[in-house]
């Protein structure tokens, strides 16, 4: 019998859990890690919401399946039949989807056999996703349980997190606010956290782990300034555990570098099938079996419509990060950076008149956080140079339609001015969405 497979995943995480070390409790996710296997590098192909959960799903990165902005804005997946879902149905798997799914409107459209209808709330998710564990289900399934809890707003946050013992984000400076705003987020994933064990529960408690492939992932990093919508590592670092047969297991670490669009190709791997023509990732399955130390030289990531347009590309290799900006306006977008108490903060010190270069190169050897950009520096003038060249040959090699100049928006576009900073914009926006997630 083929391997089910539980596709388990969060909104907004990127690594604040308590396996990256970071000093956010997520016992349940810990110990998937402690009984699978931990990817230190991974990273998704776009810090915004539906490009990176429709490449992961596609296999493809998001300007060549064409998700260049969010569903909930207007935005669609360009070829519904690259959807993993659709692609293991024809396979023979029951495909099941509860939660958010942020892709299309409907997943339905894009081969799950069955949605889990319930109301919209994490407490919900998880009960279904446990009723359906619970009722002896068919098999093989490929399940996707989808979490909300670390989107703002935090959900059940301030209650179980002292603030005044909270470091803030990486990037981001220690004041009460960003403290109490990392608070709420820490709190938010406790609760996150208790609902992935529900679901694991239910999983081995039906005897079904010994045969599923779990997949434990986010689409970005987390939201704050700096850090979703940005193609640092603090918002394209995500977490990636899996859990499985064939070496995925034991708490094992791996350093190499992937993408999530590595996911897909792994999976056709895991349950023994052919790999679709379309697919653009690498399967991960050589470096578990211990064949090869690394699959990718280097990964790729954009970004292109998120409130705002705001069109970037990026390459990473495991000491060099290199980003191109592709706009004049040479000032942070803050319709891009979701409404927070840090936003708030950053805002009040003038982040919104920040200069930006058109490019930026990081060694992320002696600058992990990536805050010291080389341009300008004639003795990394190779290494620039040889980056460009990577994105570039990236580019034309998946036929990037930045290339060609802007990338056009759909008529159905739901777009913000790239300052807009107005809360009832915000409210608006959160109103829209409910009628998309």
């Amino acid at each position: 019998m083929k391997a089910n497979i539980l596709y388990i995943h969060s909104h907004d995480t990127g690594r604040y859990v308590q396996p990256y070390g970071f000093a956010v409790p997520t016992p349940n996710i810990q110990k998937l890690a402690e009984d699978g296997v931990l990817f230190t590098h991974a990273f998704c192909c776009a810090p915004t919401c539906s490009a990176s959960r429709s490449a992961l799903l596609t296999g493809q990165v998001p300007h060549s399946c064409g998700q260049f902005g969010l569903v909930n804005r207007g935005f669609q997946l360009r070829d519904r039949g690259k959807h993993i879902a659709d692609f293991l149905q024809k396979e023979g798997y029951s495909t099941v989807s509860v939660g958010i799914h942020h892709v299309v409107k409907d997943p339905i459209s894009c081969g799950y056999t069955k949605r889990l209808e319930t109301q919209w709330s994490d407490k919900q998710f998880a009960d279904k996703a446990v009723e359906f564990l619970n009722s002896s289900p068919s098999q093989p399934f490929f399940l996707s349980v989808g979490f909300i809890n670390t989107h703002r707003q935090f959900l059940n946050a301030g209650a179980s997190e002292d603030a005044r013992y909270c470091a803030p984000p990486l990037p981001l400076p220690n004041t009460p606010e960003v403290r109490a705003d990392m608070a709420d987020f820490k709190a938010s994933a406790r609760v996150l956290d208790d609902y992935f064990g529900k679901v694991l529960t239910a999983l081995k408690k039906n005897g079904l782990m010994e045969n599923t492939i779990v997949i434990c992932t986010t689409d970005h990093g987390i939201s704050f300034p700096k850090m979703k919508c940005n193609l640092t590592d603090h918002g394209t670092g995500v977490m990636l555990i899996m859990r499985g047969q064939e070496g995925f297991s034991g708490g094992r670490i791996c350093d190499a570098l992937i993408s999530q669009i590595d996911i897909f190709p792994t999976i056709c791997d895991l349950i023994h099938i052919q790999k679709p023509g379309w697919l653009q990732g690498k399967s991960i399955f050589p470096l578990i079996n211990g064949k090869v130390k690394e699959i990718n030289d280097a990964v790729y990531s954009e970004v292109n419509f998120h409130a705002a347009y705001e069109p970037l590309r990026a390459v990473r290799t495991k000491r060099w990060k290199y980003i191109r900006r592709y706009t004049d306006y040479r000032h942070p977008i803050m319709a891009n950076i979701d409404k927070s108490p840090s936003k708030d903060v950053l805002f009040k010190y003038g982040y919104s008149k920040h200069f930006l270069n058109n490019e930026e190169l990081y060694d992320l050897i002696f600058d992990p956080n990536e805050a010291y950009n080389l341009l300008d520096s004639p003795s990394h003038s190779k290494t620039l140079e040889e980056m460009r060249g990577h994105l570039n040959k990236w580019m034309k090699k998946t036929h990037d339609p930045l290339l060609s100049g802007p990338i056009p928006a759909p008529e159905t576009a739901i777009l913000s001015n790239p300052q807009d900073f107005d809360p009832a914009e915000i409210l608006m926006r959160r109103e829209k969405r409910k009628g998309y997630e």
